[in-house]
């Protein structure tokens, strides 16, 4: 099977389920890549069955599905197609960071190898994308640390955002609105359970408080320069 622009996009949406698996899980259930694809179930199953005849995947009847090592190796060329074109897209083009996930869902189809090393070599071997996604090796190779979320990181020390983990628009401009784009400082001063929100102070900038679902998505690191 050639890896057409369908198969790619199956090939990612499992490779993303894979990584939000819990310990001691092996299997993506299909409703879940049904979900992500926007397609009905019978139509993920036909297709997730191919991948599996094609050698890209593992799937179980009644259980699930998961990428085999050359699926997980395709599907993590894709993202790195993806990623260096979103970059592409703000720095060079001056598109918004919101904005540039569905150009880049489009053009990763399409852009040759040869114009992504371009790409690559011209913003000079970037590590990350403008999400703070990690940007993947020619070789096929991803280094993803293991973050805390605003929920899970220590209050009253100094951190650095590092990864937003949600693409939709109107998500990444109510980040970039409050300061919180990958890079910026910001430090937990609360968490309210019965309220589900947590208030965040920045540098030189007012307190801000907002919901513990918006807390999960922002990943940070502590900030060994400012601690």
């Amino acid at each position: 099977m050639l890896p057409s622009s369908t198969v790619e996009n199956y090939l990612k949406a499992i490779y993303h389920g894979q990584s939000l698996l819990r310990a001691g899980a092996r299997l993506v259930p299909m409703g879940q890549v049904a979900q992500a694809l926007n397609v009905t179930p019978g139509t993920a199953t036909t297709m997730v069955k191919a991948l599996a005849e094609s050698g890209l995947a593992e799937y179980e009847p009644y259980s699930g599905v998961r990428l085999t090592s050359a699926g997980e190796k395709l599907a993590v060329l894709v993202l790195r197609r993806h990623r260096l074109v979103e970059l592409f897209l703000v720095q060079v083009m001056g598109m918004s960071w919101a904005e540039v996930h569905d150009e880049a869902e489009q053009l990763e189809h399409v852009v040759s190898e040869r114009l992504i090393e371009r790409i690559d070599e011209m913003l000079g071997h970037p590590t990350h994308d403008p999400h703070g996604d990690p940007i993947p090796s020619p070789e096929g190779t991803i280094t993803a640390p293991d973050f805390d979320s605003l929920l899970t990181c220590p209050m009253g020390t100094p951190l650095r955002v590092t990864r937003v983990a949600d693409q939709d628009p109107a998500f990444l401009r109510f980040i970039e609105s409050n300061g919180l784009k990958p890079g910026q400082p910001v430090e937990v001063e609360t968490r309210d359970a019965a309220a589900d929100s947590v208030r965040l102070r920045g540098r030189d900038r007012a307190p801000v408080t907002i919901g513990a679902r918006a807390a999960s998505k922002l990943l940070v690191e502590v900030d060994r320069t400012r601690s």
